[in-house]
């Protein structure tokens, strides 16, 4: 299904803010609370086949929402009166449901919604529960996020296998990666882009001593390749304002506090030279592996736009400049 069997969704545009906000309900009860919490928000609301208050569907779709169907696919043509609108998702209880199910969506024309992501991301589809819907949407608005119902979604699509390789790949490889480097991630708002690494050394060409301790950056190579598909510009704000949340995090996260220096190891190295980062020449053999490494990412992430420069550079900046800088 991640590779689109069956037609199942994938979501939306990774560099936009939109995400599919469903919320799943199975008693008229929970729909009349998600309904006054929703207030001007507009969102999927996924009912059961069976759903019996056709008043309660009818203020949905007046106030806009979209209604999906949940669990076993059957009363496909009830639902879509009840509701007043036509039915064009369906949420299969993933955990049960077969070849068969999934056949009899497809020949009804209707789109199986994929796995829920696990926390906001941008073009992402977002599962909440009536309960913590008021505080989900709170979250969601300090993050930067724009509810949305699922058929609103900006380039909504089906999945394809490129999206299980790249599912795979982040999977396999980039939280691996992360679990073992201890990465401090500071990606949660929509536009930011930036993970942390705390090490207890300075590596080489740093000009500081062997056992300094020093941060990392890393990029959060999804979100970035998303955001420039849309705008490069806003691209590159964003880029600056992810540099003030790891001034902020190098305050706050006591496994930076000890950091004294701030450096990255990458091929973007050029807003950051002008940003006030300083410049390294890598050795030439860590050069080409870091090299292959990025050639690799680019084509994980499916991204055609080139970068400020093929060969990789570290730039770095002291500590206490970094935050007379961007804190």
């Amino acid at each position: 299904m991640r590779a689109g069997a069956f037609g199942t969704l994938r979501g939306g545009h990774p560099g936009d803010p939109g995400v599919g906000l469903t919320i799943a309900v199975q008693t008229a009860a929970e729909l009349q609370r998600v309904l006054g919490e929703l207030g001007a928000v507009k969102a999927t609301v996924l009912v059961p086949a069976d759903f019996a208050d056709m008043e309660l569907l009818e203020q949905a779709s007046a106030a806009g929402h979209e209604v999906a169907g949940r669990g076993t696919p059957r009363n496909f043509a009830a639902l879509e009166v009840a509701a007043r609108q036509p039915l064009k998702h369906w949420a299969p209880d993933l955990a049960r449901a077969d070849r068969a199910d999934l056949r009899a969506l497809a020949q009804a024309g209707l789109r199986p919604l994929p796995e829920p992501a696990a926390a906001a991301l941008p073009g992402a589809i977002l599962e909440v529960s009536p309960e913590q819907l008021a505080e989900k949407l709170a979250e969601l608005e300090r993050l930067g996020y724009q509810p949305r119902p699922v058929r609103e979604l900006l380039e909504l699509r089906p999945a394809t296998p490129r999206d299980l390789l790249e599912h795979i790949y982040q999977r396999v490889v980039e939280d691996q990666y992360a679990q073992r480097e201890g990465l401090i991630d500071l990606s949660q708002r929509f536009d930011a882009m930036m993970r942390v690494a705390p090490l207890d050394h300075a590596p080489e060409p740093l000009p500081l001593p062997r056992g300094t301790p020093t941060a990392e950056l890393h990029l959060n190579s999804g979100r970035l390749v998303g955001l420039a598909s849309k705008q490069w510009l806003g691209t590159y704000r964003a880029y600056q304002r992810s540099l003030k949340d790891v001034a902020q995090a190098l305050e706050t996260h006591p496994e930076l506090h000890s950091a004294q220096a701030v450096f990255a190891v990458t091929l973007f190295h050029r807003p950051l030279e002008k940003s006030g980062f300083t410049l390294l020449d890598l050795p030439p053999l860590r050069a080409r592996w870091y090299g292959l490494g990025f050639r690799v990412l680019r084509l994980a992430y499916g991204t055609q736009r080139r970068a400020s420069d093929e060969t990789p550079k570290m730039a770095w900046m002291p500590r206490e400049e970094f935050l007379k800088k961007f804190g």
